[in-house]
């Protein structure tokens, strides 16, 4: 679906450009955009690289799991029909970890582990079930810390402070994640 829309809007920009007279504008915009494209995904690999380094390191280390046992509390809470010792909830915690460090490229294997072990302990496995959908909530509203994939666009774009996105992308992921809890919990009391 989302090809054909693309492709449409690709489309209907050419027609624009061939009777408004600004092909050359097309080929000179497509032309430069490519080479930007090369450009970012080379910054973006050289920092990608590295944060998943960094998480690998951590997780060998013992980091991720000592703080996977701090946030237990809290997992237990948002999760309190999945067990402690379960491999789904060391997946969740892996996950939102490298998510509150604005590494979702390292959280996504880690959410889609998590997903798998989930649906095995689902009972019903045409529907999902709340943990599930909890942690759909929770990944997707994403809390982040740090922002390293704004914060490598803007460095590419020659900001004068990449960094000072941290604040209010942390306010907003923050408030973002507080809210999905809230509503997911609110719904949770009404599906019994």
């Amino acid at each position: 679906m989302l090809n054909y829309l693309w492709g449409s809007m690709i489309l209907i920009g050419i027609i624009f450009s061939v009777f408004s007279g600004n092909l050359s504008c097309i080929t000179n915009a497509a032309i430069n955009s490519s080479k930007e494209a090369v450009t970012i995904c080379l910054t973006m690999l050289g920092v990608l690289t590295m944060w998943t380094g960094l998480m690998k390191i951590a997780e060998k280390s013992g980091l991720i799991d000592a703080l996977s046992e701090k946030m237990m509390p809290l997992l237990k809470f948002l999760f309190p029909h999945l067990p402690k010792q379960s491999k789904a909830m060391q997946y969740i915690s892996t996950n939102i970890i490298a998510n509150m460090l604005g590494l979702s490229w390292a959280a996504t294997p880690a959410g889609l582990k998590a997903m798998d072990e989930l649906q095995k302990i689902n009972p019903d496995k045409e529907t999902a079930s709340r943990e599930m959908c909890m942690f759909m909530i929770i990944n997707m509203s994403s809390l982040q810390i740090v922002s390293v994939n704004i914060i490598a666009y803007r460095s590419q774009y020659n900001s004068q402070n990449p960094s000072e996105i941290i604040g209010p992308g942390l306010l907003a992921t923050l408030v973002s994640t507080i809210v999905a809890i809230v509503i997911t919990k609110i719904l949770e009391r009404y599906d019994k």
